[in-house]
């Protein structure tokens, strides 16, 4: 079996973004859906997300080869996780928007310089190993916390709302796209920023479903958003075409 055949992550395509932004707002509703509307609480709901985490990840890992459903559970459940778990540092203890984010900023930026160290590469087609697994769902973890800490930080502390966090950060987003497509910048670079910058951007968007109207959101039950979000992305990683990586991007 050559090496590309051994990647068990998808190749990126608009598909994969598309897909992408919808799990990570699931991951904001469907987290405050255990914490709040169920009053879990930070911490119980990130110990339960944390475990479904570990449990689909280490599917995906013992899987021989790549099973786009087993994929974007283990996505899921980094996302779910990381909106608990990111409000349980920003808010239970007490170091603010700001200081989550600089710590898990820092975190992840850890993560991928061990990754890259130990490996060679931190390009999503060199995932074809149990150690470059490792890194990748560690990573991943990483980024899903810091973009619920941003999403929280530019809506709330920053006073852009929901509507003006989720343009910042889709223009960023589109500044990224451009990059990729008019400059000679690392792809894997830009792949990165990419992952980092849509988890805010469906953050603020789950926040916008969900919050009260008085707080700027439209109100609508977590676990109908949840269960939507839920449904169309079922869908679309059925319609849509996956194969694993084989290159950088």
């Amino acid at each position: 079996m050559n090496k590309d055949a051994l990647a068990k992550v998808p190749e990126v395509t608009i598909g994969f973004w598309i897909i992408k932004v919808l799990v990570t707002t699931l991951g904001e509703t469907g987290g405050d859906a255990v914490t709040m509307s169920m009053q879990l609480g930070y911490a119980a709901g990130s110990v339960i997300f944390l475990l479904l985490f570990v449990a689909t990840v280490a599917a995906q890992v013992g899987a021989r080869r790549f099973h786009p459903y087993l994929y974007w559970a283990a996505i899921i459940a980094s996302t779910t996780v990381g909106t608990t778990l990111a409000d349980l540092v920003d808010r239970s203890l007490g170091i603010g928007y700001a200081g989550g984010s600089t710590l898990l900023a820092l975190a992840l930026l850890a993560s991928l310089a061990l990754w890259k160290r130990s490996t060679g590469s931190v390009d999503m087609g060199s995932v074809d190993s149990r150690k470059a697994e490792s890194f990748y769902w560690v990573t991943i973890l990483f980024s899903q916390t810091l973009g619920t800490a941003l999403g929280d930080w530019t809506a709330d502390t920053a006073g852009l709302g929901y509507a003006g966090s989720a343009m910042a950060f889709g223009s960023l987003l589109l500044l990224v796209a451009l990059a990729y497509f008019r400059t000679g910048i690392s792809r894997t670079v830009l792949f990165w920023a990419a992952f980092v910058l849509t988890r805010p951007l469906g953050a603020v968007v789950g926040d916008f479903l969900d919050k009260p109207l008085q707080q700027g959101g439209l109100d609508v039950s977590r676990y109908a958003a949840s269960a939507a979000l839920l449904g169309l992305v079922a869908m679309l990683v059925l319609a849509l075409p996956h194969r694993a990586a084989q290159r950088a991007h």
